[in-house]
This record gives C-alpha cells, sequence and structure tokens, in this order.
C-alpha cells in the first residue's frame, strides 16, 4: 500500500524537508523559545503543586487550622479551597498572556522562516 504525503499546511507553500526541521531545532533561535517557555512554565507548575499538597497536607494534619472559622460558617480550609481554583485560573490567564506576547510571535518568525514567506 503506497503512502501519501500529507498536504502542505498552506495551499500552494511547499513542505519543508526532515533536514530544515532539524537546523531549525538547533538554531539559537528556537533554543530561546523553549527558554522562554520553560522559564515560564516550569516554576509556576512547581509553586502550584507545591501550594496544591501544602492544601492536602494541611487538609490532612492540620484539621484543628483548617476547621478554624473565618466569618460565619466559612472556615480557612473553604478559603483555601476557593484559592485553588482562583489561582488555577490567574495561571491559566497569565501563561495566556505570555504565550501572546512573548511565545507566540517568537514561533511565528520561526514559521514563517520555514515557509519562506519573511
Amino acid at each position: 500500500m503506497a503512502t501519501e504525503t500529507p498536504p502542505p499546511a498552506t495551499p500552494g507553500t511547499p513542505r519543508p524537508a526532515a533536514e530544515e526541521f532539524t537546523e531549525v531545532q538547533q538554531s539559537a533561535d528556537f533554543r530561546e523559545l523553549r527558554r522562554a517557555h520553560r522559564s515560564f512554565a516550569f516554576p509556576l507548575t512547581v509553586a502550584f503543586i507545591a501550594w496544591y499538597l501544602l492544601y492536602v497536607l494541611l487538609s490532612n494534619y492540620a484539621g484543628g487550622f483548617m476547621a478554624t472559622k473565618v466569618a460565619g460558617n466559612v472556615n480557612v480550609a473553604l478559603v483555601l479551597g476557593l484559592a485553588q481554583f482562583l489561582t488555577t485560573f490567574l495561571i491559566a490567564w497569565w501563561y495566556a498572556r505570555h504565550a501572546a506576547t512573548e511565545l507566540d510571535p517568537r514561533a511565528a518568525a520561526i514559521k514563517s522562516r520555514m515557509e519562506g514567506t519573511e
């Protein structure tokens, strides 16, 4: 059975060869794009996991503290649990903003060079 070559990403644009992908992967621009992504995503991921684990550990081992009333029937556990949702949304918003300003322009420049549309 013969395999077909997938169509180019943009009609009329030739598909880059494997060697071109390797060259781009080893280029300074691509390394900088990866660095910009990793320097943002990895620390935030570690911080969020640590924050989540702190919440879980407090829930398991500091029941008295977590049961402390803040206002009415609202206790520390509820406040910290809701803060988990808030930080999730804030991190997603922050990453989207970072990607739009830092990552997307660099990725678009690399893509246009690969497609020869600079």
